[in-house]
């Protein structure tokens, strides 16, 4: 009988293997022209395996989006941050993940070929950030913000998307850099909208 250590790490190693062969079939074809079977090929995975942890490729590829995001990470204590920082931790971590995949030789996409996979991103951001806007009920306060909590969360996600396409087309900036332009965006309005909910 296998023990569970055992199996957790079986458990990891299979969905690395997935999130590593879709990753790499991103940079050679379009997300959409990309099937499951050649997910499994890539892999070394077995279809029952496959659907044993996951619905569909989109299921993989939000999975594997939540896991960057460090969503299902316990996150060490917020004491001392602010409301704003605590809301904007995700995206210096995700831009760093990035510049280092480009280090280790990764080939960047381009615009087109980054559409679809920065619209599922976009819409993990969503949840991810209105999970957290709720958890610090501003979600149940409507009226006491200056910008409604569904209005921010879409803001913040639309910018960040927006972020990484003009990165594209100026990829020699450092992560750190890109982060600070981010944040310049969208603060001043998060921020604005913590201030209303004291």
């Amino acid at each position: 009988m296998v023990n569970r250590h055992s199996h957790d790490r079986l458990v990891r190693k299979t969905h690395a293997q997935l999130h590593g062969a879709l990753a790499s079939l991103v940079h050679e074809k379009p997300y959409d022209d990309i099937v499951v079977k050649e997910i499994l090929a890539r892999a070394d995975v077995g279809r029952s395996t496959f659907y044993s942890h996951y619905r569909d490729k989109d299921e993989l590829l939000e999975r594997g989006i939540r896991d960057l995001l460090g969503v299902d990470v316990p996150r060490p204590s917020a004491n001392g941050t602010s409301p704003t920082s605590r809301l904007l931790a995700f995206s210096l971590p995700f831009l760093e993940h990035i510049e280092r995949s480009r280090a280790h030789g990764e080939p960047s996409f381009d615009a087109p070929r980054a559409a679809p996979v920065h619209e599922h991103l976009r819409r993990v951001l969503e949840s991810v950030l209105g999970d957290e806007l709720c958890a610090e009920q501003r979600c149940h306060s409507p009226g006491t913000s200056a910008v409604p909590a569904s209005l921010l969360v879409r803001h913040v996600a639309a910018s960040f998307v927006l972020t990484l396409d003009w990165w594209l087309e100026h990829p020699a900036l450092p992560a750190r850099e890109v982060d600070g332009y981010f944040r310049a965006l969208v603060a001043p309005v998060v921020r604005t909208a913590n201030d209303r909910l004291r």
